[in-house]
């Protein structure tokens, strides 16, 4: 297992759950790296595969794990499932590797090639981290890197057109 993106307490409240019908208007769970125009990466985790933390007020309330689903499809069951109501925020940490840019710019996320485990060490390493960041234990002093993630962070429903718009403004000048 290799962790090759995450985001961090994404809220659940930011995301149009139910945007228009259609597998063009389905929700997105959007992240970006950067914010400026030239700079700036955009993708949908919503096909995203790995582990989930779900949050209550409390903290961690909730681990699971996307297998054949994507994370999306598995966040949105929780909003009607047993843990209806009982969760506001939620951490990912995803095993597909980004790919290149889509047509409409965005970044895809790519399937996977061969086995999810590298090598014992940077797997243990990964987990530690993983672990770490999504407790956030007030002892650890360390503050452990994933090998080859990055961090993504949560586009707000509200700020959605204005990234993708950023997005727009570079690939049409490319």
């Amino acid at each position: 297992m290799r962790i090759t993106s995450y985001g961090l307490f994404w809220r659940e409240d930011e995301i149009d759950w139910s945007p228009g019908q259609g597998i063009k208007n389905s929700f997105r769970l959007l992240g970006r790296i950067g914010a400026i125009r030239t700079k700036i990466q955009i993708a949908d985790f919503r096909h995203q595969q790995g582990i989930y933390i779900l949050y209550d007020d409390y903290g961690p309330s909730y681990v699971g794990l996307t297998r054949q689903q994507g994370l999306g499809k598995r966040l949105k069951d929780h909003l009607s499932d047993h843990l209806e109501g009982k969760w506001d925020r939620f951490s990912w940490f995803g095993f597909k590797d980004i790919g290149a840019a889509q047509a409409d710019g965005t970044m895809s996320l790519l399937d996977f090639q061969g086995e999810l485990t590298e090598n014992t060490h940077t797997t243990i390493g990964d987990l530690e981290a993983l672990l770490i960041r999504a407790i956030g234990p007030k002892n650890n002093t360390a503050w452990m890197q994933f090998k080859d993630a990055a961090e993504w962070t949560q586009i707000k429903h509200e700020e959605t057109e204005k990234y993708l718009g950023r997005l727009r403004a570079t690939t049409t000048k490319a």
